[in-house]
């Protein structure tokens, strides 16, 4: 896949995860309302890479590390928001952090994390 045709796929298969994200949480589920903010995330990070490397992106769901191989200029407050936002994949893909993740994302919660519009 060419540089352009990679890139274009990382950003509408982001584009769907957000559209999903949105549907989730006017359905008052909060927990994989995040989990797809954070794919979203992850997927526009990747775009970005392939626009800097022209390579495939590392095979990872850590949002700072994606950060740090592009590299990107980010604040300590952003880097903290990122392995907060990491954490929503973790916790909402296995059973052992799901209930106290699900306990933890009301709507109040999820509101507050800065990656809805």
């Amino acid at each position: 896949m060419d540089k352009k045709r990679a890139i274009k796929y990382w950003l509408k298969s982001s584009g769907n995860d957000w559209q999903v994200a949105n549907h989730l949480f006017q359905k008052r589920d909060y927990s994989y309302a995040l989990f797809f903010g954070h794919l979203t995330i992850e997927k526009i990070l990747k775009a970005l890479y392939i626009d800097r490397h022209v390579s495939v992106p590392p095979y990872t769901h850590t949002l700072k590390y994606l950060v740090e191989k592009i590299p990107l200029q980010i604040t300590d407050t952003q880097k903290k928001l990122l392995e907060t936002i990491t954490d929503f994949n973790i916790e909402a893909r296995y059973s052992d952090y799901k209930f106290t993740f699900w306990k933890r994302c009301t709507k109040e919660y999820t509101k507050k994390i800065p990656i809805r519009n």
